[in-house]
């Protein structure tokens, strides 16, 4: 056999190999990141730590609330939560929002993020309002500044202004319990 013939079949070879070098890379991949003990659903956020942003927001009119103002944070617990009426799992999380509400050692403020304002009155007429704040973001800027990745979010602001927590996705009692009011109680217990 001559070297001609031989080097077009070892590059047949190759070819028909690399497919599977190539899933078995990306295999390698998904395992050590599975090993790793990491929770690859938690999205982290580069603001944790940093003052909220600069955020002053109109107030969603009919609702006889403020809208949403950064400084108003200052030496109180703020959760401010993302939300639109379009958003289904918004309403899912909503009753999560609603039995938070009841806790008055912090205050929950809204970013209504492009909404409608008449939907979005209905969807908290229909389901109850848990907010003493709310801002229409009808661009979407200030939904930008705060890092949100899409609705709903929801962020844990302490006392120094700066944002302690930020959940990604809809809360549900679970995650409120063992996620989101832990955070809630080390930014109560932070001095302000």
């Amino acid at each position: 056999m001559s070297m001609e013939t031989e080097t077009p079949a070892r590059g047949r070879r190759l070819i028909v190999l690399l497919p599977l070098l190539i899933f078995l890379g990306l295999a390698g991949l998904f395992l050590t990141q599975l090993l790793s003990g990491r929770d690859t659903s938690e999205v982290p956020s580069a603001l944790i730590g940093l003052p909220a942003p600069q955020t002053n927001l109109p107030a969603l009119e009919g609702m006889n609330l403020p809208g949403l103002d950064s400084s108003q944070f200052a030496g109180k617990v703020t959760l401010v939560n993302v939300f639109a009426s379009w958003c289904g799992p918004c309403r899912d999380e909503h009753p999560v929002l609603l039995a938070l509400s009841q806790d008055k050692r912090f205050v929950m403020a809204a970013l209504n993020y492009k909404d409608q304002p008449e939907n979005a009155r209905r969807f908290l007429g229909n389901l109850g309002n848990p907010f003493q704040a709310i801002g229409v973001d009808a661009a979407g800027r200030a939904a930008i500044d705060w890092g949100v990745y899409g609705v709903p979010e929801t962020f844990v602001v302490g006392k120094d202004g700066k944002i302690a927590y930020k959940h990604v996705g809809p809360l549900t009692p679970g995650s409120a319990q063992t996620l989101l009011l832990p955070e809630i109680e080390k930014a109560l217990a932070a001095p302000g």
